[in-house]
């Protein structure tokens, strides 16, 4: 068999071999043009990698111009590591979230754990110090062996990195639904804290500056990944195993700390992490963003196996390494850091003038390809878009769930539901309390970690409904930005921007492009009304498994500031006598809902409707009344309507409550409509709490007798213990994974 270095380019021309490596015939004719020859092998698996959907976004970049990324607080938008966010004094909040879908489809453990490796280098690279690690997850039914082991290792995989790098996992959401089946979806978002004097770029400026390689060496693991992560799973997908990663989160523990100190050196230009294709994506990039070329040494790269070619160093990725620019003849001091930390530092190239990206391997030029060509001048695409027959057909239908008697029993059967169910068998595996600041742990509506030596806190949350963005793109992609900040504010949080993870099927099929291109419509909206501007983030495509593509899922991932640790706000009722209000009333709307799910086992008909201006109103007049100290806790209606919400307000404490409905049972109890709140406020801060909030209806009180008490038109419709709710709420995941089909 020939040896990569042995295969010409004639060869790769004559025998289509840039097809393999995801380039199309037009790209490789255009590669031609820019070269002026044909590619030869390591070239033309350069511009595979980099101009594959994970790294250029060449479908999705059109779109991507849609979402509103600046504001007064916005201290660095899209195009770095991570975005950043002015949370004032001189400090910022860097975040950012990435998708880790295909790895974990093929090899759940190693896909998860260097998800989560990957996205905490993002947040370093900028010189930040990760503070919190959350992720978004989407499986198949856990009626199915497969994904139940794909939940599993997924969860011991973001808990086996997550818990030994020493960074905690404070939240996240875990959904299940059909349509995930063969292809999970996996997403990490970390949040760090820095100095805003401290924050680092990853450019390559000055001529003649040192290229550095720091971290672990480069072995074979995760070669043509972006690639991997830009095509359709399939029954082949397998066969890509070797493209996963495998990672070292001791090792990154040693990398955190070694460039969170160079980061204080003069001498350090810029860093940035070797994320999805490796070596080559980090060098480009930050030549081409400085408006320099690169010359690497490839012999100088530290590896791990022997006779790598150019081509599978520049196209590993292996984990745990970062790229940096330093200051010539000033190399020592960075490489004296990191050997404090038994690190390997070692200068393999130099910045240049040319703009060129020059790559020699045993004194030969292997690679002269003009850098901005990687990096800048990939193709766009703009894809054709067609509405689907199904979103015409859903909108004529008004769907009611007919036919139910037994109110409680409904009720039971929401809160067995794997997407309502607790997900405490998750979260009791992720450490959540290291580095001491998480003051709202997992299981609440956002996460809230202190600033440390301050008096304020940052709520954060990961959130999407992709039923809805199904049924309705837009209204979806409203509705996804929408919850995330009723989050925040439920936390006692301030939204200030997010981060988004597109997750969508095959972009070639014009009704998956609409769905794509209405989501970030609905995305953008939102954003732009709640002033919660995009500021970074990851697009994944192709996310089908043997043509059957999953619901597009745009997960967003929300930062908020609190001004004072006096905000915080539990998301559960905190003691007897309590009244307890509903914020905004309920209509029939149940298209996309669980109560839909359990009855008819599938999604119709129209999603929730939502009004961003009075979503808006609802949010500010909320957080003017917790901040004025009148709320003792806040929830947001969600899955399940407001009996669920009631139902799991009572499971931290051991407490009940009596309320009094009027209306339609099912659409009192179920409707999932949107912009709604439950808050609970002490009787001596009722009148100051109506003063604020304009839509507020109280329904009841909590109680002390552990009996949950619903009454609908003066009749009791449900009459149970709090305990026996709660039991089948808590064991119905770890029931699911225990039972064998």
């Amino acid at each position: 068999m020939l040896q990569a270095s042995e295969i010409s380019p004639e060869v790769i021309e004559k025998d289509l071999l840039y097809k393999e490596m995801g380039l199309t015939d037009a790209e490789y004719e255009h590669i031609k043009k820019v070269l002026n020859r044909r590619p030869n092998f390591t070239e033309a698996g350069i511009f595979s990698v980099m101009w594959s959907e994970h790294c250029s976004y060449k479908t999705s970049k059109p779109l991507l111009k849609k979402f509103p990324t600046k504001a007064p607080h916005v201290l660095q938008g899209p195009g770095e590591g991570a975005g950043i966010i002015d949370i004032g004094d001189g400090q910022a909040a860097v975040f950012k979230i990435e998708s880790h879908n295909h790895p974990s489809a093929v090899e759940p453990y190693q896909g998860a754990a260097t998800g989560v490796g990957g996205i905490i280098r993002d947040v370093f690279s900028m010189g930040a110090r990760p503070v919190a690690l959350l992720n978004s997850l989407r499986f198949g039914s856990l009626a199915s062996e497969r994904v139940k082991y794909l939940f599993e290792e997924v969860v011991n995989g973001i808990a086996g990195y997550g818990n030994c790098v020493g960074v905690p996992t404070v939240g996240g959401e875990v959904q299940f639904d059909n349509c995930y089946e063969g292809n999970p979806l996996v997403n990490a978002m970390c949040v760090g804290l820095i100095d805003q004097k401290d924050i680092q770029k990853g450019i390559a400026a000055g001529i003649g500056n040192t290229v550095l390689y720091a971290g672990a060496p480069t072995g074979r693991d995760g070669i043509h990944g972006a690639t991997f992560a830009s095509e359709d799973l399939s029954e082949e997908s397998e066969s890509k195993r070797p493209s996963v990663q495998v990672g070292d989160p001791f090792m990154e523990k040693l990398l955190i700390e070694a460039c969170l100190e160079a980061i204080h050196c003069e001498s350090l230009v810029g860093m940035q992490d070797m994320g999805a294709a490796g070596l080559t994506s980090s060098a480009s990039e930050m030549a081409s963003k400085a408006g320099m070329g690169m010359e690497m040494n490839l012999d100088l790269v530290p590896q791990r196996e022997l006779e790598m070619t150019p081509y599978e160093l520049m196209l590993s990725e292996s984990q745990e390494r970062m790229l940096m620019v330093v200051k010539k003849g000033e190399e020592q001091e960075i490489i004296d850091i990191f050997q404090k930390y038994g690190l390997e530092a070692v200068a393999v190239g130099q910045v240049t003038d040319d703009k060129q990206f020059r790559l020699l391997h045993k004194g030969e030029v292997v690679t002269d390809i003009p850098v901005d060509s990687l990096a800048e001048d990939a193709p766009v695409y703009h894809k054709p878009s067609k509405v689907p027959a199904y979103f015409k057909a859903y909108q004529q239908v008004d769907y009611y769930p007919e036919g139910i008697q037994n109110f409680s029993e409904t009720l039971k059967a929401l809160l067995q539901q794997p997407t309502i169910a607790s997900k405490e068998w998750v979260y009791d595996q992720y450490d959540s309390m290291v580095q001491t600041n998480t003051i709202v742990t997992p299981g609440s509506d956002a996460a809230v970690i202190r600033v440390k030596g301050t008096d304020k806190a940052l709520a954060i949350t990961t959130d999407c409904n992709s039923r809805y963005i199904y049924l309705d793109p837009e209204t979806g992609g409203k509705i996804a930005v929408a919850e995330a900040a009723r989050n925040i504010v439920c936390s006692g949080g301030k939204p200030l921007a997010l981060t988004d993870g597109l997750n969508l099927g095959n972009p070639d099929k014009p009704e998956n492009f609409w769905q794509m291109e209405k989501s970030v419509d609905g995305m953008s909206a939102a954003s732009l009304v709640l002033n919660t501007p995009v500021i970074s983030g990851n697009v994944s495509l192709y996310n089908e498994t043997n043509g059957q593509s999953i619901f597009p899922t745009p997960v967003v991932g929300m930062v908020g500031l609190l001004d004072s640790l006096n905000h915080v706000t539990p998301s559960f009722f905190q003691k007897a006598g309590d009244v307890i209000y509903v914020i905004g009333e309920a209509k029939a709307e149940f298209g996309g809902s669980e109560l839909q799910n359990v009855l008819e086992n599938t999604y119709f008909g129209k999603a929730p409707a939502i009004d961003l201006e009075l979503e808006t109103k609802r949010q500010n007049q909320l957080l003017e009344a917790i901040q004025a100290g009148t709320v003792v806790s806040a929830h947001d209606l969600a899955e399940g309507g407001l009996a669920v919400a009631l139902a799991e307000s009572c499971f931290a404490g051991r407490v009940g409550l009596d309320v009094q409905l009027e209306g339609d049972a099912v659409t009192e109890l179920f409707s999932e409509t949107q912009s709604r709140f439950l808050v609970s406020v002490s009787q001596e801060n009722q009148q100051a709490f109506e003063r604020i909030v304009e839509d507020a209806i109280p329904i009841g009180a909590v109680t002390d007798d552990g009996q949950f008490r619903i009454q609908i038109n003066g009749e009791t419709r449900i009459d149970q213990t709090t305990e026996d709710l709660k039991a089948i709420w808590k064991g119905a995941i770890p029931c699911l994974l225990k039972s064998r089909a």
